[in-house]
Protein backbone atom coordinates (compact mmCIF):
# COMPACT_ATOMS: atom_id res chain seq x y z
CA UNK A 1 0.00 0.00 0.00
CA UNK A 2 3.08 2.33 0.97
CA UNK A 3 4.43 1.76 -2.52
CA UNK A 4 1.13 2.65 -4.36
CA UNK A 5 0.24 5.86 -2.46
CA UNK A 6 4.36 6.63 -3.10
CA UNK A 7 3.95 6.14 -6.62
CA UNK A 8 0.41 7.84 -6.89
CA UNK A 9 2.02 10.99 -5.18
CA UNK A 10 5.18 10.95 -7.47
CA UNK A 11 2.56 10.64 -10.35
CA UNK A 12 0.45 14.09 -9.64
CA UNK A 13 3.64 15.81 -8.80
CA UNK A 14 4.87 15.33 -12.13
CA UNK A 15 1.18 16.03 -13.59
CA UNK A 16 1.59 19.04 -11.57
CA UNK A 17 4.98 20.55 -13.45
CA UNK A 18 3.25 20.91 -16.32
CA UNK A 19 0.40 22.30 -15.45
CA UNK A 20 2.11 24.46 -13.42
CA UNK A 21 4.89 25.58 -16.05
CA UNK A 22 2.02 26.42 -18.70
CA UNK A 23 0.00 28.59 -15.94
CA UNK A 24 3.61 30.49 -15.58
CA UNK A 25 4.11 30.72 -19.13
CA UNK A 26 0.62 31.43 -20.13
CA UNK A 27 0.72 34.45 -17.66
CA UNK A 28 3.85 35.87 -19.03
CA UNK A 29 2.44 35.91 -22.52
CA UNK A 30 -0.21 38.22 -20.92
CA UNK A 31 1.78 40.36 -19.17
CA UNK A 32 3.78 41.06 -22.56
CA UNK A 33 0.95 41.09 -24.07
CA UNK A 34 -0.05 43.62 -22.04
CA UNK A 35 2.31 45.94 -22.25
CA UNK A 36 2.62 45.85 -26.26
CA UNK A 37 -1.31 46.34 -26.11
CA UNK A 38 -0.14 49.70 -24.69
CA UNK A 39 2.51 51.23 -26.58
CA UNK A 40 4.97 48.19 -25.22
CA UNK A 41 8.55 47.77 -26.68
CA UNK A 42 10.07 44.89 -24.31
CA UNK A 43 9.85 43.56 -20.94
CA UNK A 44 12.20 41.20 -19.25
CA UNK A 45 11.50 39.69 -15.75
CA UNK A 46 14.47 38.13 -13.83
CA UNK A 47 13.97 36.11 -10.66
CA UNK A 48 17.17 35.28 -8.98
CA UNK A 49 19.16 36.56 -11.67
CA UNK A 50 18.09 34.32 -14.32
CA UNK A 51 15.59 35.76 -17.26
CA UNK A 52 11.95 33.62 -16.60
CA UNK A 53 9.89 36.05 -19.37
CA UNK A 54 10.71 38.05 -22.12
CA UNK A 55 10.24 39.19 -25.22
CA UNK A 56 12.08 38.57 -28.24
CA UNK A 57 15.71 39.04 -27.44
CA UNK A 58 15.95 41.74 -30.32
CA UNK A 59 14.16 43.86 -28.32
CA UNK A 60 16.22 43.32 -25.29
CA UNK A 61 19.24 44.70 -26.56
CA UNK A 62 17.69 48.00 -28.21
CA UNK A 63 18.64 50.97 -26.36
CA UNK A 64 15.46 52.87 -25.32
CA UNK A 65 14.72 56.52 -23.50
CA UNK A 66 14.28 55.96 -19.64
CA UNK A 67 13.27 59.54 -19.60
CA UNK A 68 12.79 59.89 -15.90
CA UNK A 69 13.70 56.78 -14.97
CA UNK A 70 17.33 58.17 -15.24
CA UNK A 71 16.98 59.91 -11.94
CA UNK A 72 16.89 56.90 -9.84
CA UNK A 73 20.65 56.99 -11.18
CA UNK A 74 21.57 59.61 -9.15
CA UNK A 75 20.26 57.99 -5.45
CA UNK A 76 22.32 55.65 -6.16
CA UNK A 77 25.22 58.02 -7.27
CA UNK A 78 24.78 59.79 -4.17
CA UNK A 79 25.13 56.63 -1.82
CA UNK A 80 28.43 55.53 -4.28
CA UNK A 81 29.44 59.13 -3.46
CA UNK A 82 29.16 59.09 0.18
CA UNK A 83 30.73 55.72 0.68
CA UNK A 84 33.92 57.32 -1.22
CA UNK A 85 33.67 60.42 1.41
CA UNK A 86 32.50 63.13 -1.15
CA UNK A 87 29.61 64.10 -0.13
CA UNK A 88 26.90 63.57 2.94
CA UNK A 89 23.25 63.55 2.00
CA UNK A 90 22.30 66.34 4.85
CA UNK A 91 25.48 68.46 4.25
CA UNK A 92 24.05 71.82 2.96
CA UNK A 93 24.39 72.38 -1.23
CA UNK A 94 25.46 76.01 -0.72
CA UNK A 95 29.13 74.32 1.24
CA UNK A 96 29.91 73.39 -2.77
CA UNK A 97 27.82 75.97 -4.52
CA UNK A 98 28.98 79.12 -3.18
CA UNK A 99 26.70 81.35 -4.34
CA UNK A 100 24.15 80.17 -2.97
CA UNK A 101 26.04 81.38 0.77
CA UNK A 102 23.98 84.21 2.33
CA UNK A 103 21.04 83.25 0.88
CA UNK A 104 18.63 82.60 3.73
CA UNK A 105 16.35 79.67 1.60
CA UNK A 106 19.05 78.20 -0.42
CA UNK A 107 21.42 78.01 2.53
CA UNK A 108 18.62 75.32 4.23
CA UNK A 109 18.54 73.01 1.27
CA UNK A 110 20.71 69.70 1.84
CA UNK A 111 21.30 67.25 -0.83
CA UNK A 112 18.71 65.08 0.59
CA UNK A 113 16.08 67.93 -0.39
CA UNK A 114 17.33 67.89 -3.94
CA UNK A 115 16.84 63.87 -4.51
CA UNK A 116 13.45 64.11 -2.45
CA UNK A 117 12.24 66.96 -5.20
CA UNK A 118 11.63 68.61 -1.54
CA UNK A 119 14.31 71.54 -2.54
CA UNK A 120 11.81 74.24 -3.40
CA UNK A 121 12.36 74.32 -7.04
CA UNK A 122 9.13 74.16 -9.09
CA UNK A 123 10.11 73.46 -12.67
CA UNK A 124 8.05 71.85 -15.44
CA UNK A 125 8.78 68.52 -16.60
CA UNK A 126 10.41 68.03 -19.72
CA UNK A 127 11.95 70.82 -20.20
CA UNK A 128 15.37 71.04 -18.12
CA UNK A 129 17.63 73.95 -18.26
CA UNK A 130 21.82 73.48 -17.76
CA UNK A 131 23.54 72.91 -14.78
CA UNK A 132 24.08 77.15 -14.04
CA UNK A 133 20.16 78.43 -14.66
CA UNK A 134 18.97 75.38 -12.70
CA UNK A 135 21.13 76.64 -9.91
CA UNK A 136 20.30 80.00 -10.20
CA UNK A 137 16.08 79.32 -10.44
CA UNK A 138 13.82 80.85 -8.13
CA UNK A 139 12.63 78.72 -4.63
CA UNK A 140 8.70 78.55 -4.42
CA UNK A 141 8.84 77.02 -0.99
CA UNK A 142 10.60 76.65 2.33
CA UNK A 143 12.77 73.25 1.67
CA UNK A 144 11.29 70.05 2.79
CA UNK A 145 7.79 71.32 2.94
CA UNK A 146 6.63 70.78 -0.91
CA UNK A 147 7.12 67.77 -2.50
CA UNK A 148 7.68 69.67 -6.15
CA UNK A 149 8.63 66.80 -9.25
CA UNK A 150 10.72 68.39 -11.82
CA UNK A 151 14.34 68.66 -13.82
CA UNK A 152 15.44 71.37 -11.80
CA UNK A 153 16.51 69.42 -8.80
CA UNK A 154 18.43 66.65 -10.86
CA UNK A 155 20.44 69.57 -12.45
CA UNK A 156 21.33 70.95 -9.64
CA UNK A 157 22.67 68.14 -8.16
CA UNK A 158 24.60 67.40 -11.24
CA UNK A 159 26.41 70.67 -10.90
CA UNK A 160 27.07 69.87 -6.68
CA UNK A 161 28.93 66.40 -8.32
CA UNK A 162 30.59 68.12 -10.77
CA UNK A 163 32.20 70.48 -8.55
CA UNK A 164 32.71 68.03 -5.97
CA UNK A 165 34.41 65.62 -8.34
CA UNK A 166 36.63 68.32 -9.57
CA UNK A 167 37.75 69.46 -6.12
CA UNK A 168 38.71 66.16 -5.46
CA UNK A 169 40.89 66.42 -8.30
CA UNK A 170 38.95 63.58 -10.36
CA UNK A 171 39.03 63.83 -14.04
CA UNK A 172 35.47 64.13 -15.93
CA UNK A 173 32.04 64.77 -14.63
CA UNK A 174 29.14 62.80 -13.06
CA UNK A 175 28.84 61.14 -15.96
CA UNK A 176 31.83 59.61 -15.97
CA UNK A 177 31.97 58.84 -12.33
CA UNK A 178 29.13 56.72 -12.53
CA UNK A 179 30.32 54.87 -15.51
CA UNK A 180 33.61 54.23 -14.00
CA UNK A 181 32.12 53.24 -9.91
CA UNK A 182 29.28 51.60 -11.73
CA UNK A 183 28.22 50.71 -14.88
CA UNK A 184 31.62 49.54 -15.97
CA UNK A 185 31.99 46.73 -13.44
CA UNK A 186 28.29 45.95 -14.21
CA UNK A 187 28.99 45.10 -17.75
CA UNK A 188 26.23 48.21 -18.84
CA UNK A 189 27.59 48.48 -22.33
CA UNK A 190 24.53 49.13 -24.16
CA UNK A 191 23.85 52.57 -24.27
CA UNK A 192 24.20 56.64 -24.18
CA UNK A 193 23.56 59.19 -21.98
CA UNK A 194 22.17 62.70 -23.76
CA UNK A 195 23.11 66.18 -23.07
CA UNK A 196 21.47 69.11 -22.24
CA UNK A 197 21.36 72.87 -23.64
CA UNK A 198 25.10 73.36 -21.82
CA UNK A 199 26.22 70.78 -23.49
CA UNK A 200 26.64 68.80 -19.87
CA UNK A 201 24.74 65.10 -19.51
CA UNK A 202 20.88 65.38 -18.31
CA UNK A 203 20.69 64.16 -14.79
CA UNK A 204 16.73 64.41 -15.39
CA UNK A 205 16.23 62.66 -18.27
CA UNK A 206 19.34 61.64 -20.43
CA UNK A 207 19.88 58.00 -20.18
CA UNK A 208 19.20 55.85 -23.30
CA UNK A 209 19.74 52.27 -21.98
CA UNK A 210 19.09 48.35 -23.26
CA UNK A 211 15.83 46.53 -21.51
CA UNK A 212 19.02 44.29 -20.53
CA UNK A 213 21.14 46.87 -19.14
CA UNK A 214 18.99 48.58 -16.85
CA UNK A 215 18.22 44.98 -15.65
CA UNK A 216 21.81 44.91 -14.62
CA UNK A 217 21.04 48.33 -12.27
CA UNK A 218 17.88 46.49 -11.22
CA UNK A 219 19.98 43.35 -10.11
CA UNK A 220 22.47 45.77 -7.99
CA UNK A 221 19.97 47.39 -6.26
CA UNK A 222 18.35 44.18 -5.28
CA UNK A 223 21.72 42.94 -4.43
CA UNK A 224 21.95 46.19 -1.93
CA UNK A 225 24.13 47.78 -3.65
CA UNK A 226 27.44 44.74 -4.55
CA UNK A 227 29.79 44.04 -7.04
CA UNK A 228 30.95 40.54 -6.80
CA UNK A 229 30.60 40.99 -3.17
CA UNK A 230 31.79 44.29 -2.63
CA UNK A 231 29.40 46.80 -1.55
CA UNK A 232 30.29 49.70 -3.15
CA UNK A 233 27.30 52.13 -1.32
CA UNK A 234 27.18 53.27 1.85
CA UNK A 235 24.36 51.15 3.12
CA UNK A 236 22.64 53.64 5.91
CA UNK A 237 22.63 56.12 2.34
CA UNK A 238 21.91 53.06 0.24
CA UNK A 239 18.69 52.42 2.82
CA UNK A 240 17.47 56.22 2.89
CA UNK A 241 16.61 56.36 -1.06
CA UNK A 242 13.88 54.32 -0.29
CA UNK A 243 12.46 56.32 2.44
CA UNK A 244 9.77 58.81 1.74
CA UNK A 245 9.80 62.23 3.03
CA UNK A 246 7.35 64.09 5.06
CA UNK A 247 6.28 65.97 1.99
CA UNK A 248 5.34 62.90 -0.15
CA UNK A 249 5.59 58.79 1.57
CA UNK A 250 5.82 57.48 -2.12
CA UNK A 251 8.53 59.10 -3.33
CA UNK A 252 12.33 58.56 -1.89
CA UNK A 253 15.64 59.75 -2.84
CA UNK A 254 15.35 59.51 -6.56
CA UNK A 255 12.87 56.14 -6.35
CA UNK A 256 9.31 55.30 -5.95
CA UNK A 257 7.58 53.54 -3.37
CA UNK A 258 4.57 51.49 -2.89
CA UNK A 259 3.31 53.63 -0.28
CA UNK A 260 0.10 56.39 0.29
CA UNK A 261 1.32 59.81 -0.85
CA UNK A 262 -0.63 62.79 0.57
CA UNK A 263 1.29 64.98 -1.81
CA UNK A 264 -1.22 66.54 -4.85
CA UNK A 265 1.55 66.42 -7.38
CA UNK A 266 0.61 65.62 -11.04
CA UNK A 267 3.13 63.38 -11.87
CA UNK A 268 2.47 61.06 -8.56
CA UNK A 269 -0.81 60.76 -9.70
CA UNK A 270 -0.38 59.25 -13.43
CA UNK A 271 0.82 55.77 -11.97
CA UNK A 272 -1.57 53.49 -9.97
CA UNK A 273 1.13 52.19 -7.69
CA UNK A 274 -0.29 54.29 -4.38
CA UNK A 275 -3.67 53.43 -5.31
CA UNK A 276 -3.00 49.45 -4.57
CA UNK A 277 -0.17 50.02 -1.97
CA UNK A 278 -1.41 48.17 0.47
CA UNK A 279 -1.70 45.19 -2.03
CA UNK A 280 1.82 45.30 -3.20
CA UNK A 281 4.88 44.25 -2.16
CA UNK A 282 5.99 46.51 0.62
CA UNK A 283 10.49 46.45 -0.23
CA UNK A 284 9.28 47.05 -4.05
CA UNK A 285 11.22 50.08 -5.61
CA UNK A 286 10.47 51.91 -8.73
CA UNK A 287 12.33 53.79 -11.40
CA UNK A 288 9.66 55.54 -13.78
CA UNK A 289 10.02 57.05 -16.77
CA UNK A 290 7.20 58.93 -18.95
CA UNK A 291 5.63 56.88 -21.33
CA UNK A 292 5.31 54.31 -18.66
CA UNK A 293 9.69 53.45 -18.52
CA UNK A 294 9.50 51.02 -15.48
CA UNK A 295 11.91 49.01 -13.37
CA UNK A 296 10.35 46.98 -10.95
CA UNK A 297 12.62 46.03 -8.21
CA UNK A 298 11.37 43.25 -4.65
CA UNK A 299 14.19 41.82 -3.35
CA UNK A 300 12.09 39.72 -1.01
CA UNK A 301 10.79 38.08 -4.00
CA UNK A 302 14.54 37.76 -5.75
CA UNK A 303 12.37 39.28 -8.91
CA UNK A 304 13.70 42.31 -11.12
CA UNK A 305 11.10 43.36 -13.68
CA UNK A 306 11.88 46.06 -17.11
CA UNK A 307 9.10 47.29 -19.00
CA UNK A 308 10.36 50.20 -22.29
CA UNK A 309 7.48 51.91 -23.93
CA UNK A 310 7.27 54.00 -26.80
CA UNK A 311 6.19 57.62 -25.14
CA UNK A 312 3.21 59.10 -26.87
CA UNK A 313 4.65 62.62 -26.53
CA UNK A 314 1.12 64.14 -27.91
CA UNK A 315 -0.81 62.78 -24.83
CA UNK A 316 1.88 63.76 -22.58
CA UNK A 317 1.44 67.49 -24.20
CA UNK A 318 -2.37 67.20 -23.50
CA UNK A 319 -2.12 65.67 -20.01
CA UNK A 320 -3.44 62.70 -20.64
CA UNK A 321 -2.70 60.27 -17.81
CA UNK A 322 -3.21 56.97 -19.90
CA UNK A 323 -4.34 53.93 -18.87
CA UNK A 324 -1.15 51.92 -18.17
CA UNK A 325 -1.76 50.09 -14.56
CA UNK A 326 1.20 49.60 -12.99
CA UNK A 327 -0.28 46.82 -10.55
CA UNK A 328 -2.04 45.03 -13.18
CA UNK A 329 1.14 44.52 -14.86
CA UNK A 330 3.05 43.57 -11.46
CA UNK A 331 0.69 40.78 -10.50
CA UNK A 332 0.91 39.43 -13.88
CA UNK A 333 4.80 39.28 -14.02
CA UNK A 334 4.62 37.91 -10.49
CA UNK A 335 2.64 35.00 -11.77
CA UNK A 336 4.72 34.64 -14.13
CA UNK A 337 7.53 33.66 -11.55
CA UNK A 338 6.17 32.05 -8.45
CA UNK A 339 2.77 30.04 -7.77
CA UNK A 340 2.51 30.82 -4.19
CA UNK A 341 2.00 35.04 -4.65
CA UNK A 342 2.91 35.01 -1.03
CA UNK A 343 4.29 38.62 -1.23
CA UNK A 344 4.76 41.07 1.73
CA UNK A 345 2.27 43.57 1.35
CA UNK A 346 2.03 46.98 3.38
Amino acid sequence: MSLVLALSATSCAAQSLPAETARKSDACQRAIAMSDADRGLAVLVLKDGEPVCSSPRSMLDQPHELWSGTKSFLGIMAAIAVKDGLLSLDEPAAATLTEWQDDPQREKITLRHLLSMTSGHKSRVGRPPGYGKAVASDITAPPGSRFLYGPVPSQIFGEVMRRKLQASGKSGGPKEYLEERLFAPLGIENYKWRNGPDTKPLMPQGVVMSARDWAKFGEFVHSGGRIEGDRIVDPDTFESLFEGSAANAAYGLSWWLPRTSQSEDAVTATTDIDDHADLLPADMVVAAGAGDQRLYVIPSLGVTIVRLAELDLAAVLRGDQGKWSDYEFIQLALEAVDTESQTPSN
